[in-house]
Parts: C-alpha cells; structure tokens; sequence
C-alpha cells in the first residue's frame, strides 16, 4: 500500500504543516548530483547580512538573515546556501522563510558535486578528491525580478561539531569547548555588507583568535563589515569557551506509537541509545568524590538525570535498560490538564565518552489525541491521529540526535493512510506489524529522521487513515473462533475412545 500525500481537508482540524512526500524512493533521494565543473550562477548578490550564532546548548543554532537582490537581466529564483563537506551531513532543521512576510517555509534540498568524477593523472585515471563545498539549493516561491530584492530568513541547527578542549578533565574540572568559524559568513554570492554575532552560555572565554570582536556580556560581535566580500571568502576565526555541561547526544532513537482503538488507549515506547560528547575523565572514576557532591551539587560534565515531560493525563510510565528495571525514576502525573513529568536517573553517571542504552514507555487516553472525521462510504469512518513527532528529554543543554526513527502501528484493518509532518524526513516506509491475535498484521507507518534535536518536540505528526464498520469486529470475531476452536478440539478429545478392551474370542 503506498501511502499518498495528506489531504487538505485535515489541515482545517490541526493547522498547517509542511507536506511530506509519501513515496519512500522520492524521499531517499534528497540529495541532487551536480556536476563536477559546477558553479553557482552568479546572478544574486548579499546586499546586508547578519548571522546569529547561539552556542548556549550542547550543539550548534544559527540564523542567517540576509537581503538578496537579483543582479541578472532575467528574473531569478534559485539561491545556493553553502556548507563544509565535513559539516554538510550533520546539518539539520534548514527552514527559510520571508523574513517580512513570514509564512509556508521555502523548498530546499541538498545537490552535491559528482561522486564517481575521476580525474586522469600520469599512471592513468585517479579518484578526484572530495569538493571543500556542498550546497543546499533554496527555490523562492516567486522568481525575484531584476533589482529586486528579498529578505531571506535562514534557519538550521549542526550536530557534533563543538570539540571539548582539551580532551581529558578531571572529575570535578570545568569543560570547556571550542568552536571554529569563520568571521565573513560562507555565501556562494559576493556580500556588500556584514556582522556576525555570537551568543555564549557564560562569559568565560578564555581564548579568542581570529578578529577583534566587540564583547558585550556573553555576546561576541565581528563586524559591521562594509567593504565588500567576494563569493566563498572565509577568514578562520576560533573561540574556547566554558561549558561545564554534558553533551547529551542520541546515535539512535527508535519511538513507536502504537493505536488501539478497542482499548481507548494510546501506548508509547522510545528506545534510546544515548552518549556523551563531551571531555572524558583523565583519570579513574572516584565513587566516593561523585557521592560528596550529591549533596550540593556542583556543575559537572557528567549526566546525572533526565527530565521527560509528557502530556496531561500519561499514565503507566516504567524506565528500563539492558539489565532490568531501573527503580531510579520519579513520575509526577501533574493533574488539572497541567503535562505530567517523568525524571530519570541512570544506573550511573555518563561522563565524556561514556554511553547509556535505555527505553521509557507510558500510556494515554487515546481521545486526546484521536478525532473522527466523515464517514467512510464503507461504514465506520476516517480518523485523525495527532502526536508529537517527538516527545524525549527536555534539558537545559539540548540533545541532539542522530537518527530517529517513528512507528506509528495503527489498528488492524486500517487503510488510506496518509501523513503530515514538519520534520524533515529521509525514508518512509509502510509495513506490516503483527501482534496477539492479529490475523493480517497491523498497519504501520515508520518515519526516519536524520539530524534532528529537541526543539523537534513541539511539531506535531497528524495521521489519517479509513476504518472500515468491518474491522472494528475482526479481533472479537477471531477471539471467539480460536475459544470456539479449543472447545471443539477438547470436545472431539474426549469424544476419543481411548481404553483397552478384552479380545473376543
């Protein structure tokens, strides 16, 4: 079964959100190949420019908000933003949109040079080396005429690029971390004017190279600039700045959400696969000096607990790991409609380089989060499922993660399923999911997600799909024939004649 594009008519219940292509080889092919020779036509240049750099949590944000204008004779409407190669594949959350008019966000999608290029040398063919530069290609919804120009807005979030230096601390050492930029801000087009600000957790920065930026609190300014910068100018800059905090990052989270509409329940499991970036111990681990400071709790690098909020009215919450049960948790259901809280603890404190697998699970009242719409032509009707595309911890320092993958197990029967959601997805995947007493299996969506971090938890997944009058009665009707079946095979057992008769003579 394919699953098609989300209908307009679901739009009216939840609000618009981003459609997302429902056929798996479109999706996966995110990437466009260019050619080896390729070079972005010069045909816009960066009036004024402004990047914001916020380096407050454990990974990096930026906004790039940048005036355009057409320079071309003709009118334009694809703008190439530039990243690193070693940086392109931990890119996430790119969102553009009109900085004036702030609406539906811009189509973007990533083109890279030709991977199978070869250049010829003197013992004959060689593989070309890996282009410096990759490029996300954003198409304006209208083509800017001539000598018009644009604010573009710019969004996007870089997963595992802060380094902790140095390397190794002590237990009860401060972290610091360095970040490496550019002070003119990589642009495929020349910039007439710009200034990059720097947002900082603390105001210890020991060292600063590159620039004589103007410190203002935990704000860096480079610039204004207003001598004009040709396209792909870089001037490398570094700065090392405290963050005595863990790295929180995922390598995997798996989320399924699983519907049963017979129950009245909404059932939740993530599986995490959790590490910490950050510097590692220079020594052995010190049990005692770890239990000294659970009494006044000092800032560490090391991750001591994770705070889960979940929605009004979960319930059944339980915490587990690779051993068994973990009784180090606290569940507060809140009350009153206010989100109830899950606190975890982990066997052990996760310190730089140290990793920790675990899953959580919990259960909701499924009418909050399912609403019926018209009914179908076969009886029963359509529905529409709303669930955060992402639920998880919520810390001060952030998580990121690198690969996320949701199932949403929808009841036996289902069909016409469609899907809408903002996150940006590289693989969707339609299957199959059997349990207890299904006959065919449940239909399940499963959603894959690449550099994603928590600022993910607010937007929303909605799912629609047609439930027949018919399927609603397939698990009581398969019940009563497997009841029906075991008392005919027990009837016709001890119908069996099993003794031993005399022989007649």
């Amino acid at each position: 079964m394919r699953v098609p594009t989300f209908v307009t008519a679901c739009a009216t219940l939840f609000g618009a959100a981003a459609l997302a292509d429902p056929k798996p080889s479109e999706a996966l092919s995110s990437q466009q190949i260019l050619p080896d020779n390729f070079k972005p036509p010069q045909v816009f240049q960066n009036t004024n420019l402004v990047r914001h750099t916020n380096l407050e949590k454990g990974y990096l944000r930026e906004t790039v908000n940048v005036v355009i204008e057409n320079i071309d004779s003709k009118s334009q409407d694809q703008y190439y933003f530039p990243f690193g190669a070693g940086v392109v594949d931990k890119v996430g959350g790119l969102e553009v949109t009109d900085k004036k008019n702030p609406g539906r966000p811009f189509k973007t999608e990533l083109v890279e040079y030709d991977p199978y290029r070869q250049v010829v040398g003197p013992n004959g063919p060689l593989n070309s080396p890996p282009s410096p530069t990759q490029f996300f290609r954003i198409t304006l919804p209208q083509p800017l005429p001539p000598k018009s120009q644009l604010t573009l807005s710019i969004t996007y979030h870089i997963r595992s690029t802060l380094t902790p230096l140095p390397l190794k601390i002590n237990q009860q050492d401060k972290q610091y971390l360095l970040h490496t930029f550019s002070i003119y801000t990589p642009s495929a087009y020349p910039t007439l004017k710009q200034k990059t600000k720097i947002k900082f957790p603390t105001t210890d920065i020991p060292d600063v190279t590159g620039g004589s930026p103007d410190r203002l609190g935990s704000t860096f300014t480079y610039g204004p600039y207003n001598d004009p910068v040709p396209a792909g100018a870089l001037e490398p800059a570094s700065v090392r700045y405290e963050f005595t905090r863990p790295l929180i990052h995922a390598t995997l989270l798996e989320r399924d959400i699983e519907v049963s509409q017979w129950g009245g329940n909404l059932a939740c499991e993530e599986r995490y696969w959790l590490t910490n970036q950050g510097a590692q111990l220079s020594g052995h681990f010190d049990r005692v000096q770890w239990a000294a400071t659970q009494y006044y709790s000092p800032p560490t690098s090391a991750l001591r607990a994770l705070n889960v909020p979940l929605r009004a009215g979960a319930l059944n919450p339980y915490f587990t790991d690779d051993i068994g049960n973990v009784s180090t948790s606290r569940f507060r259901s809140g009350g009153g409609g206010k989100e109830a809280n899950l606190e975890l603890k982990p066997r052990y404190p996760v310190f730089g380089g140290w990793k920790y697998s675990f899953r959580i699970g919990w259960d909701a009242d499924l009418r909050h989060f399912l609403r019926r719409r018209l009914q179908t032509p076969e009886g029963g009707g359509g529905h529409v499922l709303k669930v955060p595309f992402l639920e998880g911890p919520r810390m001060g320092e952030g998580v990121s993660y690198a690969k996320v993958e949701v199932r949403v197990i929808l009841p036996e029967g289902a069909r016409n399923v469609r899907f809408e959601t903002e996150v940006p997805l590289v693989g969707v995947e339609e299957t199959l999911h059997r349990t207890f007493m299904d006959t065919v299996g449940r239909t399940t969506v499963k959603l894959t997600a690449m550099n994603v971090v928590d600022e993910a938890r607010d937007k929303p997944l909605i799912v629609t799909y047609d439930y027949p009058f018919s399927a609603a009665f397939r698990k009581p009707i398969t019940i009563f024939l497997g009841v029906m079946a075991v008392f005919i095979t027990a009837w016709g057992i001890g119908r069996l004649d099993v003794s031993i008769a005399k022989q007649q003579a």
